[in-house]
């Protein structure tokens, strides 16, 4: 008998989360009249936040909330341990959801979670924090501020200030007008148009920048850079990675200063026109005027080649 009674406990002891795996969804949704130009400050600690542009003088939140319980009457009791707020105060709107462990919960992960989905106006500053989700901005005239602990961020056209980062995803942004500033721990970076200042770093990933009209500066220690750069060079920029290759595409008749180091590759220009200073093609580093000079690219990787090419 004994046997059969371990057995008994453990499918009991395995079985029980399996019944509080079941998912309740409750709706909670609120909307406030405001004027454009105020600021919308959500932060959840276990789901997603996407925001969205609609009319001009309102602001909807939805909060979606998923309890881990097995029946109605179990979502309500876990409900009584969420601290669920979604108020105005003048323009701005805030919304925060924080569940507090009531006696501790056994099976490791918090049994509710709660995204937000909200519709602003168009002309709206953003605060968005989240410690395990992802996060999304449709399409702002305003400035960005977005944080997550454990998901991806997804920004599309965002005209205002932008600064976002992520412990453990992706970061993208479509098009940035003004200062961007992106980093992530855990994943690649991509930018399709960047028309102010990027700053741009990653431990573990890749960075893409499909355009930049102004100074960039993008380092990552696990991936490769490859950017275009558009029109003249108004600052220094600097490319910077520890494992892979940096390539650079720059209108032909930029006027900068190159200087490119490589400890696992050579470095190589191409369709411009170049003044070597010191070092030379196709070794490991270059120092060189481009059309005559002008501000400084700084490129430098630790375990590959740098290509700098005319585009």
């Amino acid at each position: 008998m004994k046997p059969f009674i371990v057995l008994l406990t453990l499918g009991t002891l395995f079985g029980a989360p399996a019944l509080l795996s079941a998912k309740i969804t409750r709706i909670v949704e609120k909307t406030f009249t405001v004027q454009a130009g105020g600021t919308l400050k959500v932060q959840t600690s276990g789901g997603n936040i996407d925001v969205l542009t609609g009319k001009d003088d309102e602001v909807h939140v939805t909060a979606n909330e998923r309890i881990n319980a097995d029946s109605e009457a179990s979502a309500d009791e876990l409900l009584k341990d969420l601290n669920l707020t979604i108020e105005q105060h003048g323009e701005n709107v805030t919304a925060t959801a924080k569940y507090d462990r009531h006696g501790g919960w056994s099976w490791g992960s918090t049994p509710v979670s709660v995204s937000f989905t909200v519709v602003l106006p168009h002309r709206y500053n953003v605060d968005l924090h989240t410690s395990g989700g992802n996060i999304s901005v449709e399409s702002i005239n305003g400035q960005a501020k977005v944080r997550t602990s454990g998901g991806n961020l997804k920004l599309d056209r965002i005209e205002g200030e932008v600064d976002g980062g992520t412990s453990g995803g992706n970061v993208s942004l479509r098009e940035g007008t003004a200062k961007v500033r992106l980093s992530t721990s855990g994943g690649d970076i991509k930018v399709e148009r960047a028309g102010g200042e990027a700053d741009l770093s990653t431990s573990g990933g890749n960075i893409i920048i499909d355009s930049v009209r102004n100074r960039l500066t993008a380092s990552t220690s696990g991936g490769d850079i490859k950017a275009t750069i558009e029109g003249e060079l108004k600052e220094d920029c600097s490319l910077s990675t520890s494992g892979g290759v940096v390539v650079v595409k720059i209108d032909h008749s930029a006027a900068f200063d190159l200087r490119a180091h490589t400890s696992g590759g050579d470095v190589d220009v191409e369709g411009l026109s170049i003044a070597i200073e010191k070092g030379g093609l196709r070794k490991s580093s270059l120092s060189a005027k481009v059309n005559g000079g002008g501000p400084v690219l700084s490129l430098g990787s630790s375990g590959g080649n740098i290509r700098v090419r005319s585009k």
